[in-house]
């Protein structure tokens, strides 16, 4: 058992560190004010080769894996979780593909994400199908030629303005309330092609900067090529989903970070009663729960990154990965209410970060299975002796 990252990883640590503090930190309060996409950071990213991260060599990634991406999107987020989402989403869109795409698909898909040429997004939420995935109703009907036709809306797809493709499922069953896993499919959709529309934009509560909003399909004519893994594959959005589990928290861990360093400095220089706030042991006391937590988080973390890199995102491992990005999660908002709260009034202002940290805490504990949801899979399970400790 070894605890230390590798000196290609800790060289990536490191590098990305020094980027944030330099690149992504003195942009974070502007983006979530103006709510702009920042080009500039994802131009940056993809000079430094961040955006290829988890992509294979074979296909022009750097073969980082998810530990590689894990480790870059918590330094990222320590400053702009907005920043560390363009970064996960070079993965949840590519995940279906590289885990049961085509060679074809790997070939002329994958390339593009790698290099920092392509955007993409990942379409599985509708306005009646959140966490009831199987309540979809985008349809895939049969064109005749082997091919297929697309018509229904997702909505709440983070990068939806700026992606060049989607990765979008359907029901593609003859009854659109059929709820048996072979009825949904995987669909590789194209930005270009007609009746692909993005609709309504979502005004969030933060994280701000990343589009998030609909995607309108209307007979959208998609090749049999473009299907991922067979027809009837819902398993691949598990899986999917699954493996995206490490990369939701490190998106946690990274702001619980940011916010009890930024709450920690301003105690030990903040004086009251003739001394600092930070002198205090109840302040103490309270950092030091918190700093416990937020390395809890990390093992769990880093942990569930290696066995999806591992390919252990299959059911008996589900586990494992669900407590990584419940526990985190969670984590992030405690840490974000306690860096409020270390720093008073001032901490509730916007002339300190600790309010925008407050804000897109929350969303981690909602996006790609909520916090209830990865309790209902950690606690089946246990009863299914899938985590079982004899």
């Amino acid at each position: 058992m070894d605890f230390e990252l590798s000196e290609e990883m800790a060289d990536l640590q490191a590098t990305c560190r020094r980027l944030a503090q330099d690149k992504v930190r003195p942009r974070a309060r502007e983006i979530d004010e103006t709510g702009e996409y920042p080009q500039d950071l994802f131009e940056i990213f993809r000079d430094t080769g961040l955006v290829g991260l988890c992509i294979p060599e074979a296909y022009g990634g750097s073969g980082a894996g998810t530990l590689g991406l894990t480790l870059a999107i918590e330094e990222v987020a320590k400053y702009s979780n907005t920043a560390a989402l363009m970064l996960l989403l070079t993965r949840l869109p590519t995940g279906p593909v590289m885990i049961a795409g085509s060679e074809e698909q790997k070939q002329r898909y994958l390339p593009g994400i790698a290099q920092g040429s392509h955007r993409c997004a990942f379409g599985l939420s509708e306005p009646q199908a959140g966490s009831d995935v199987m309540g979809i109703r985008t349809r895939a009907a049969p064109d005749g030629e082997g091919g297929w036709v697309l018509n229904g809306t997702k909505c709440w797809m983070s990068g939806v303005l700026q992606a060049d493709w989607y990765t979008i499922f359907a029901k593609t069953s003859d009854e659109a309330g059929d709820r048996s896993h072979d009825s949904v499919s995987a669909f590789i959709v194209e930005r270009s092609w007609p009746g692909v529309e993005p609709g309504s934009v979502d005004r969030k509560m933060g994280v701000r900067g990343v589009d998030t909003g609909e995607l309108v399909l209307t007979d959208v004519r998609v090749p049999a090529q473009n299907v991922i893994g067979e027809v009837g594959g819902f398993r691949l959005a598990m899986l999917g989903l699954n493996s995206m589990r490490p990369l939701v928290a490190a998106r946690g861990i990274g702001l619980a970070e940011g916010a009890l360093m930024y709450a920690t400095e301003y105690v030990q220089q903040r004086e009251a009663f003739g001394r600092t706030i930070g002198d205090f042991q109840g302040i103490q006391w309270e950092i030091a729960r918190m700093a416990t937590e937020i390395e809890a988080a990390r093992l769990l973390t880093y942990r569930s990154a290696w066995l999806a890199d591992q390919g252990k995102f299959t059911k008996e491992w589900v586990p494992h990965l669900s407590m990584a990005k419940y526990y985190a999660t969670e984590m992030a908002v405690r840490a974000s209410d306690l860096a409020v709260q270390l720093m008073g009034a001032a901490g509730y202002m916007q002339d300190h970060p600790t309010e925008l940290y407050y804000r897109d805490a929350k969303q981690l504990t909602i996006v790609e299975g909520t916090t209830q949801v990865q309790l209902g899979l950690i606690a089946r399970g246990v009863l299914d002796r899938d985590l079982w400790w004899d």
